[in-house]
């Protein structure tokens, strides 16, 4: 395919114009990866600001196309928009660069925000900050699913979806990949969903090549776990941890939020290698740097890297764990998108995949809501515990809640909800947890 911007012709195919400068690209790129932040529509409103509004590379239907098709993959969709955006320009290595500049800085950020919170979480009032932001995030969350549910909630069908969801999580604990593999295969036998509409391409390569594609590009994808497993052996906890997200990779539609409601399940509660309250420090952070949400599982790999034990010491085993999960939750985005980029067109018409996505779409509702209330539990009682009633497994709060942390996530809230900015939110609430150590060290 040529490179370049498209042009929309009248019979609705798309041919490229001459490509961008590749000093014009990497700035338009690298600004759009500095000023990526507000979640994923802060991000796509950056993208369509700086690429569109700006520079007039895409035709409005084409880009809303990309992104469409980019919510029927496993991963950020925000991350691989900008991958489509820069194949779209100027090929492979287009897209490769893109979707670095996207994901780098916010990246960057966060190995040294990990760096600092293993330095000194443990301190008093770092702990008292931490804990007036994580109040918060459970109305960050709260305001997410309300998001969420609004745009996914139109049928009976969606809200049985959703329902189902929470019920099989919370009541019976089954594990996030087989929840969404049965909201999908439920979706396509019973949904209605129509295809998505999309410019269509001028021309579009065989599909065994397609298919060499993904398989090349999935084995160097596993290369770096399956390396890890040789020189440490399958068993090690470091192979078990690249594991783990290399099926969250797989599995990972909905969102970060989505994916989260899989790490509280096994990072934390099955594996052990972070706590609750880490992972809405995770979160917390995330909300506040540029790149994508999921760049909280970088921050549970650091985590998890400096605790695991090794052939090395706790400052590398952390830059070991970012970079093992940054290596398996990004590069399947980069080969999909790659991969399946020449025939979008395509699978934007395919009634079985709208309809399944639209069966995922709504259990993330119901995901979402999972990971609210287990954040809800663990920041609101000192103790939450599990217990066996029958055939369910229900997480149970014990002692009193803490009010003043119920405050900050009720003032967090309706601050969100007159439009506040999410920083000046989560540092509000920051001060707070610290005034209130200030009040009572003890």
């Amino acid at each position: 395919m040529a490179q370049g911007a498209p042009i929309g012709k009248a019979d609705g195919n798309v041919e490229a114009a001459p490509a961008p400068s590749v000093a014009d690209f990497l700035s338009a790129f690298w600004t759009v990866g500095v000023l990526s932040f507000g979640g994923p529509a802060g991000q796509i409103a950056t993208m369509h600001r700086e690429l569109i509004d700006k520079r007039r590379w895409f035709e409005e239907a084409e880009f809303l196309g990309a992104l469409n098709f980019c919510m029927l993959l496993p991963g950020p969709e925000a991350q691989q928009l900008a991958t489509w955006c820069g194949w779209r320009l100027r090929g492979a290595w287009g897209g490769i660069a893109a979707g670095l500049l996207f994901l780098l800085p916010g990246a960057a950020v966060m190995a040294a925000l990990v760096a600092i919170y293993l330095a000194f979480g443990r301190l008093a009032p770092v702990q008292a900050l931490f804990g007036g932001v994580q109040a918060a995030v459970v109305a960050v969350v709260a305001q997410a699913l309300l998001r969420v549910a609004g745009k996914a909630l139109k049928t009976r069908l969606a809200w049985g979806l959703a329902g189902l969801a929470f019920v099989l999580l919370v009541g019976f604990g089954l594990p996030f990949p087989l929840v969404v593999a049965l909201a999908a295969a439920i979706g396509a036998w019973r949904g209605r969903e129509a295809p998505k509409a999309a410019p269509a391409l001028a021309r579009h390569p065989p599909w065994s090549r397609t298919a060499g594609v993904l398989a090349a590009g999935s084995a160097l994808w596993l290369a770096p776990l399956g390396a890890l497993a040789a020189w440490l052996g399958p068993a090690h906890e470091l192979v078990d941890l690249g594991n783990f997200f290399a099926q969250l990779a797989t599995a990972s539609f909905g969102g970060a939020y989505a994916g989260l409601a899989y790490v509280a399940q096994g990072a934390a509660a099955a594996h052990g290698w972070v706590t609750p309250a880490e992972i809405v420090d995770g979160l917390a952070l995330a909300e506040t740097t540029p790149g994508p949400l999921v760049l909280t599982y970088q921050f549970v790999g650091g985590l998890a890297g400096h605790r695991i034990a090794g052939p090395w010491g706790p400052g590398a085993g952390a830059a070991i764990g970012m970079a093992l999960v940054l290596w398996l939750t990004f590069v399947p985005s980069f080969v999909l998108v790659l991969g399946l980029a020449p025939q979008f067109d395509r699978l934007l018409a395919a009634p079985l995949l709208a309809r399944a996505l639209a069966g995922v779409t709504a259990a993330v509702v119901g995901v979402v809501a999972s990971l609210g209330l287990w954040f809800a539990l663990h920041v609101l009682f000192a103790r939450v515990t599990t217990e066996a009633i029958g055939p369910l497994t229900l997480w149970v709060p014990h002692g009193a809640p803490d009010l003043f942390a119920a405050a900050i996530a009720l003032a967090a809230s309706l601050l969100l909800r007159r439009g506040s900015p999410m920083a000046a939110v989560l540092a509000l609430a920051a001060l707070a947890g610290v005034l209130r150590w200030i009040m009572n060290p003890g």
